[in-house]
């Protein structure tokens, strides 16, 4: 019986440390920016340019600001999108040439929502995600679209719906617009 009961500790046991391996391996992928703004050896200086905020359904708000990170000799622009709630502080960074992608892919989602929502559809999702896991996109059900920004692969309460298309295109090019005004004036410099 003790023979039984020890086979079965073991079982048990490298069933847990089995499990707790694979816990590891599931680490979530790094964004760009932590990517670029971790390396060692080097400063980083970080500069934040608040931008308009990102007015949210049924009231609610999204802080957005560019952040300019230089790195030793190197310099990077991001859009950070920062979303505040109850039971999480989620921040989606968005790489300068990623946003320029996600400005294209809006306006291509944008072109495509009407027909979508005119099919009636009893679900339709079209989305454009990046490399980071950020994802701009819509839903259709009962004829009824509503517009959404995931800001990464993992986490809850990491998504955010917006009212209209248009909120999300001034968003972006507003950000857009600032990293080409900062990079011209750091090259004129």
């Amino acid at each position: 019986m003790h023979a039984t009961k020890f086979i079965v500790v073991i079982f048990l046991f490298s069933h847990l440390v089995v499990a707790q391996d694979r816990k590891k391996e599931i680490k979530p992928a790094e964004t760009k920016m932590e990517i670029f703004a971790s390396k060692t050896g080097t400063i980083t200086k970080f500069v934040d340019f608040k931008m308009p905020s990102l007015k949210l359904f049924l009231g609610e708000v999204a802080e957005t600001r560019v952040r300019k990170v230089i790195v030793g000799n190197e310099l990077k622009y991001f859009y950070l999108i920062e979303k505040e709630s109850k039971s999480a502080h989620t921040t989606a960074s968005i790489e300068y040439s990623d946003l320029l992608e996600v400005i294209k892919a809006l306006a291509t989602l944008k072109s495509e929502a009407p027909g979508d929502q005119s099919s009636k559809p009893d679900y339709l999702e079209n989305k454009f995600v990046t490399s980071d896991g950020f994802q701009l996109g819509y839903y259709v059900t009962e004829g009824k679209g509503k517009w959404y920004i995931k800001f990464d692969r993992y986490g809850s309460d990491n998504t955010v719906f917006i009212n209209d298309v248009q909120t999300i295109e001034t968003s972006l090019n507003a950000a857009r617009n600032k990293i080409e005004e900062m990079n011209h004036q750091a090259i004129t410099r």
